[in-house]
């Protein structure tokens, strides 16, 4: 029964916290249009590993000179991840994507990642919830590498997860960083 009660809280946090990002997603959609799709999947990394490297940046640093903090970045994570699935799917364009669709399709990924979390934190445990931030900052840095060397394979793993896979994991990785920031 405590298992059950931790996991429903855990559902809870994270519809919250997709809530936030929904919510900067949608303001800078309607500011920007979906300028992004121009994107290649590398350069979507590549914004990705920007975002952690500035996190890991104010973890070891403990002062940040720009106001958006590690919070900020987090959510920019989960966008972007979100953005470069899209991308994965559909390529690049320069293109606008009706917003309509494109809210949907942002959506799909946050709850095919959050089923992944839940399926993981049946086996795991909520192990998550024992790590320190700055583990899930590096384990974002560690998927983007990863994500990088397949790029540079042009797809091609042997044995691995493909890209889409270390997107959901990023995703899921930030949201566990945005629920101990906003709850803890």
């Amino acid at each position: 029964m405590v298992q059950f009660r931790i996991m429903n809280k855990t559902n809870e946090q994270f519809d919250h916290v997709i809530a936030i990002c929904r919510d900067v997603f949608v303001k800078k959609m309607t500011d920007y249009g979906t300028a992004w799709r121009i994107l290649r999947s590398k350069s979507m990394t590549d914004q990705i590993y920007i975002k952690a490297q500035r996190i890991r940046s104010i973890e070891e640093k403990g002062v940040s000179k720009i106001e958006e903090g590690a919070r900020d970045e987090f959510i920019g994570i989960i966008n972007y991840c979100s953005m470069a699935l899209i991308q994965l799917e559909l390529g690049p364009s320069e293109e606008e994507l009706p917003a309509e669709l494109t809210e949907q399709k942002y959506m799909e990924n946050l709850l095919k990642a959050k089923h992944l979390m839940t399926e993981k934190n049946h086996d795991y445990g909520e192990a998550w919830r024992q790590m320190r931030i700055s583990s899930y900052t590096d384990l974002i840095l560690m998927k983007i590498k990863r994500t990088k060397q397949i790029e540079d394979n042009l797809g091609v793993t042997i044995i691995s997860e493909g890209i889409d896979a270390n997107y959901l994991d990023m995703i899921n990785y930030a949201i566990f960083g945005l629920i101990k920031l906003e709850f803890e």
